[in-house]
């Protein structure tokens, strides 16, 4: 297997693990980047561009991130809040008012970050078309009942976490949540990183699909939980409705759907754009990047906000403000990572404590959710380089 790119000394185990997760993980093709303390160590990648094709992975390639888009968005309303133009113990009705219907009128903004709201369903789901008006979606969460008291329990909100936070920053800000990433985020600190793909870099993203792995062995294999098997398998469960929120399902290689801006799903990243992101939060990074977090609101997206059996994927979950922390998504860096994964593949992630950004993105789609066994590997890797 040929692996292009480089890593500084001491951060080889890295690279043999992501060798490994193409020899024995069933990787098509993908790409994991590191920074520490805003300089690269880790920039690799190998494979085809495409799951179904032939062409090389090339430096720059870009894949859709899935559900690590969360993560990126969820800096939008922290960053707002960093500004004193969003309170994130507000009312979300002070902003939205038409949101204050059918028992969410005590829904705060820091509730929907920590998939707190209760609404991680709709009774009548959006088609793909409708999910893409961002009209359309924010009328949809606004007259759903929801499914528990907003605030006294938690859920994962899998896909109509694009049109609670879509909403709150078009209302705060008059643009929407993907222009301001690419003016406030993407652009000051050099990521490529998209929500809401422009034509002209369409080209630059390969095809994805989904794969059919090799089971992991030894310390990366998990088995089911009964009540984890149940819930995916029962048409009516939460767990199937709050993933069909959109049905059917998109077509992920729709020119369409990657134009589309959907922060709960359809960000478009390089390796490299998903770790420059992470270690932009943390401090400065290399070529000039400004650092976006206060130390104040690094704290505050690392806080745990929710924590427990989860209502959408039954399983015990810990969440900060828009953030999956440690124990839930992979085998993190330290307690005090955060970040978010993409269901089957991609991961992002920043580590204050060792001063690490991590960016793995790939074209090669698993059932897993949470976490992927090929980002656990480099991971791994990764914490036997810092030791």
């Amino acid at each position: 297997m040929d692996v292009h790119g480089t890593v500084a000394e001491g951060y080889e185990p890295v690279r043999e693990a992501f060798v490994r997760n193409f020899e024995t993980l069933g990787d098509r093709g993908a790409a994991v980047a590191v920074y520490r303390d805003g300089h690269k160590v880790v920039d690799l990648w190998g494979g085809t561009r495409d799951v179904d094709g032939t062409a090389p992975w090339e430096r720059g390639t870009a894949q859709i991130v899935r559900s690590a888009t969360k993560g990126v968005a969820a800096a939008v309303l922290l960053l707002l809040h960093q500004r004193g133009e969003l309170d994130l113990d507000a009312p979300v009705g002070a902003y939205w008012p038409e949101y204050k219907t059918a028992g969410k009128e005590r829904t705060l903004v820091w509730h929907v970050l920590a998939h707190r709201a209760g609404v991680p369903a709709l009774d009548r789901p959006l088609t793909p078309a409708e999910a893409a008006d961002p009209d359309l979606g924010a009328a949809a969460v606004a007259a759903q009942a929801p499914a528990w008291e907003p605030g006294t329990d938690h859920g994962y909100h899998a896909q109509t976490y694009s049109w609670l936070t879509g909403e709150l920053v078009r209302r705060v800000t008059g643009r929407s949540v993907g222009a301001w990433i690419a003016d406030e985020i993407a652009g000051p600190v050099g990521a490529d990183l998209w929500l809401g793909l422009p034509e002209a870099q369409r080209a630059r993203v390969g095809r994805v699909g989904k794969i059919d792995a090799p089971a992991p062995t030894g310390a990366l294999r998990t088995k089911p939980k009964p009540a984890v098997t149940a819930a995916w398998t029962d048409p009516g469960s939460l767990t199937r409705r709050a993933f069909a929120a959109i049905t059917p399902l998109p077509d992920e290689n729709d020119p369409a759907y990657r134009a589309a801006v959907l922060p709960a799903s359809n960000g478009i990243a390089t390796a490299d754009g998903l770790a420059r992101f992470y270690a932009s939060l943390m401090g400065e990074v290399d070529g000039g990047g400004k650092r976006l977090f206060t130390p104040e609101t690094v704290e505050l997206a690392r806080g745990e906000r929710s924590a427990g059996p989860d209502r959408v994927l039954v399983v015990h979950t810990r969440f900060g403000l828009g953030s999956m922390l440690h124990g839930a998504a992979s085998p993190l860096l330290s307690p005090a990572s955060f970040g978010h994964p993409g269901r089957g593949g991609a991961l992002g992630l920043a580590d204050p404590e060792s001063g690490l950004a991590f960016g793995y993105v790939t074209n090669g789609f698993r059932t897993s959710v949470t976490a992927d066994p090929r980002a656990q590997a480099l991971l791994r890797a990764l914490r036997t380089a810092v030791r």
